[in-house]
């Protein structure tokens, strides 16, 4: 099977000097005016995912680097020799031919992710139910910080709770796809992970709303738990805000809350009563956890079958 396609098309890129892909596929034509090099799936093949399945591609690819080697040979093998072979037909420095290999093409696939990495940039009030049975009924605020990776590629995010037991900050990498907007977040220090799914990002981006998936972090007995959550967008004059976050008192407008970091509301009122709908939806009152209790009932059938059988086969 194929291997490296896209590495190799760079490495191949930036020994011929070609800027763009269809310069690339120029060079390709100049081998073979009936190439199979195909520009419409050159992003693919760049990204890593796709491979050319025609076999000509490959021989059309030997002869544009004047390779003694076959079309097979430059699909199936590794990196370190493709990268060996043609930096020694060519007398090109190995280190030189990589560095330059690596700058190689803009895809508009990673323009887009850059894009929308910077878009979503920025810090955001979260608000979401609370998991803890002493806070049963109640909202939790928090606050979410998504910021680009080095070299603007990727978007990484850091979240943080105020708890009466002291701040709770996870982080984490973010997703975007084509249909949601993912997190996966890990604390800082400690063993909670908290997995959150999103509608996807719409102009302008003043809000992201969606599930939250962890456990209860205070409380007697882990529960895996789901809730609702809401990601307001602050702006800039709110981002240097004290430490902020916790539990909303039960009779707490989340209007006047976004008031206290800057983001002032007309009709507030009506506000809440959308924002409260959203948040409690549903008949689980906006956080779904299963009862420890019905799965020990469940546990304890099954362990229990489990350990009969197994000291019936391990019987003489």
């Amino acid at each position: 099977m194929a291997q490296h396609i896209a590495q190799k098309l760079r490495l191949t890129s930036a020994l011929l000097g070609t800027v763009t892909r269809k310069d690339l596929a120029a060079a390709f034509r100049s081998v073979n005016p009936k190439t199979s090099f195909d520009l419409g799936r050159a992003d693919k093949w760049l990204q890593g995912r796709a491979q050319p399945r025609e076999h000509s591609v490959y021989e059309d690819w030997v002869k544009l680097l004047g390779l003694e080697q076959s079309g097979a040979w430059i699909a199936d093998c590794d990196l370190p020799n493709f990268t060996a072979a043609i930096a020694a037909r060519h007398n090109i420095d190995i280190v030189d031919l990589e560095r330059r290999a690596g700058s190689q093409f803009e895809t508009s696939s990673n323009h887009e992710e850059r894009s929308l990495a910077l878009a979503l940039a920025g810090t955001y009030a979260c608000y979401s139910r609370a998991w803890s049975p002493y806070y049963r009924g109640q909202f939790i605020r928090g606050i979410l910080s998504m910021e680009p990776g080095p070299g603007s590629h990727g978007l990484t995010a850091s979240y943080r709770e105020i708890l009466p037991t002291g701040q709770l900050v996870l982080g984490g990498p973010v997703t975007p796809a084509k249909r949601a907007l993912y997190m996966h977040l890990r604390e800082v220090g400690g063993d909670a992970q908290f997995f959150v799914s999103l509608f996807p990002r719409s102009q302008p981006g003043s809000v992201l709303g969606g599930y939250m998936c962890g456990t209860a972090i205070i409380g007697p007995e882990a529960q895996p738990s789901l809730t609702r959550i809401l990601m307001v967008r602050l702006r800039d004059q709110a981002r240097g805000a004290t430490p902020w976050g916790g539990y909303l008192l039960p009779d707490e407008s989340i209007s006047a809350d976004l008031a206290s970091v800057g983001m002032s509301i007309e009709h507030p009122e009506q506000v809440d009563r959308q924002l409260t709908r959203f948040l409690v939806g549903g008949s689980d009152g906006g956080v779904h956890q299963i009862p420890p209790a019905d799965f020990r009932a469940i546990l304890d059938v099954f362990d229990r079958h489990w350990l009969k059988h197994s000291s019936a086969r391990q019987s003489p």
